[in-house]
């Protein structure tokens, strides 16, 4: 036999279990730079429109820390970033390099970490890249776009022991912190049931009715990558992907993440709802969105009711679509009901009521401002079991959204009765529902046109994480993204 070099061997066994970003660089994680305790951590961003431009400047003042690469597949933003960095960091100007495609920042061996806030649709097989390369990764939330490819982002995180933190920074806040260790010690008795909210009032999308140019400055091939390159049907190139479910997971995984994950966090849950029925519409706006502007569910934890409220109508008559004691504000937020009164908790903090209504105790909170620090943190460590929000949490919070998700995508159109009907185990669930028929009648919605979507009662397996049972044929297509080779998300990790 002729003989092969490592790397080459590398290559190919590797290609031959993975099929993955090793198999198309030829990197190996065993390539990857060693550093030592007190060495500077070296990062590369990707995804640098907005949130990953925050990510820049934040990442690169945390002391020790450089921003070596930023990755985006838009070349005109790609070029202002990299021109407003070395404005900003003179210093530091001779150091920072841009890239388009994300594999040549991952062949780099000087690139310890990758910071991801790519469109949904990226994120898991970036991560999983990432880990194969020998590179940690923070992740923005949603960490996944579907329920399997999360699980295969924890595989390959334990695979190739790397440190991987989802972006969900509700995780390092001092008062989502304080309220989970007095909700499970029990101080104010059993918790009774859950009401999670987000009101947040935004606008349509518009509508086109033929496909629209992909901005000559965007590489499409590298910006759909795992995901199709159908024709965009949207007037807004970036940003309004997070209404169409090719690549978004609308407002339950944009916003609704980051309060579900609270819910986790409070209650000290270690797994998702098992069982889930949901309804809703996109009402009133004749746009391109495809994901719902009004959507709530009914799950169940181990008989706790769980109410989810996720609404992007504003209210005329209500502004932020708030009434009632469980709305804690435009942005909404968590209501714990539990034996000796409510903890109402939102970004930044909040208090516990008595069940008279009393504000008794503050939760002072400043909406997980140490998160990044704290990813940084575990890298020179290496101890996972700190991260605030390792990638299996940020996992679990993503699968209550796509759960979500699914039983309003499983769904059909219905009557408002037939929705009563569907809710009417919990009295909360029947009284958001009201006060949604209420906005609606706000924003003249006629609701024998414009009709409810209510998916079927899904019972969720845990151990298998999909679906069961009535209503499961319907569901488990959506657990699992198509994938445009090369850029496929394998069984295998």
């Amino acid at each position: 036999m002729k003989q092969i070099s490592r790397r080459k061997f590398l290559q190919r066994s590797m290609a031959a279990t993975a099929g993955s970003y090793l198999a198309l660089s030829g990197s190996s994680p065993f390539l990857a730079s060693a550093r030592g305790a007190n060495d500077q951590i070296r990062l590369a961003v990707a995804g640098i429109n907005t949130r990953g431009n925050a990510h820049v400047h934040d990442f690169h003042n945390i002391e020790g820390v450089r921003v070596v690469a930023l990755c985006e597949p838009d070349q005109e933003i790609l070029d202002k970033r990299v021109e407003e960095f070395k404005k900003k960091y003179e210093a530091d100007a001779s150091t920072i390099k841009g890239y388009r495609d994300i594999r040549e920042v991952l062949d780099r061996k000087d690139v310890d970490a990758v910071v991801i806030a790519t469109p949904n649709h990226w994120h898991s097989l970036m991560t999983i890249w990432a880990c194969q390369a020998g590179k940690d990764v923070y992740v923005e939330k949603p960490v996944s776009h579907a329920i399997w490819e999360g699980r295969k982002m924890v595989e390959a995180a334990r695979k190739y022991n790397r440190i991987v933190a989802a972006g969900t920074q509700h995780r390092s806040c001092p008062a989502v912190q304080e309220a989970a260790r007095d909700v499970q010690s029990g101080k104010y008795g059993k918790v009774q049931w859950v009401h999670c909210s987000v009101l947040h009032s935004r606008q349509s999308i518009g509508k086109v009715t033929e496909p629209q140019p992909v901005p000559a400055s965007v590489d499409y091939n590298l910006w759909a990558g795992p995901a199709p390159m159908t024709p965009v049907m949207r007037k807004s190139f970036h940003y309004d992907w997070h209404w169409q479910w090719n690549w978004g997971d609308g407002e339950m995984a944009n916003w609704g993440i980051h309060y579900l994950d609270d819910v986790r966090h409070i209650l000290g849950w270690d797994s998702v709802p098992t069982k889930v029925v949901a309804a809703g519409n996109r009402f009133a706006w004749d746009d391109n969105g495809q994901t719902p502007n009004v959507h709530f569910a009914l799950m169940d934890y181990d008989g706790l009711p769980l109410v989810v409220d996720v609404r992007n109508l504003p209210d005329p008559k209500r502004k932020g679509g708030n009434s009632g004691a469980v709305y804690l504000g435009a942005r909404g937020g968590n209501y714990i009901q539990c034996e000796a009164g409510s903890v109402r908790i939102s970004r930044g903090g909040g208090w516990f009521h008595d069940n008279e209504g009393n504000r008794v105790y503050q939760y002072k909170g400043d909406a997980g401002a140490n998160h990044a620090e704290n990813f940084i943190e575990c890298l020179r460590s290496r101890k996972r079991e700190d991260l605030a929000a390792d990638i299996e949490v940020g996992h679990y919070g993503t699968a209550i959204c796509h759960q979500a998700n699914v039983a309003w995508r499983a769904g059909a159109a219905a009557s408002v009765d037939e929705v009563r009907e569907a809710m009417k185990s919990h009295e909360d669930a029947l009284n958001t529902l009201k006060d949604m028929l209420e906005q609606l009648d706000g924003n003249e919605v006629d609701l024998s046109k414009e009709r409810f979507v209510l998916g079927p009662q899904l019972t969720y397996d845990r151990q298998q994480e999909r679906f069961v049972g009535a209503g499961a044929g319907k569901a488990n297509p959506f657990i699992k993204c198509s994938y445009r080779e090369p850029f496929v998300v394998r069984d295998e990790v």
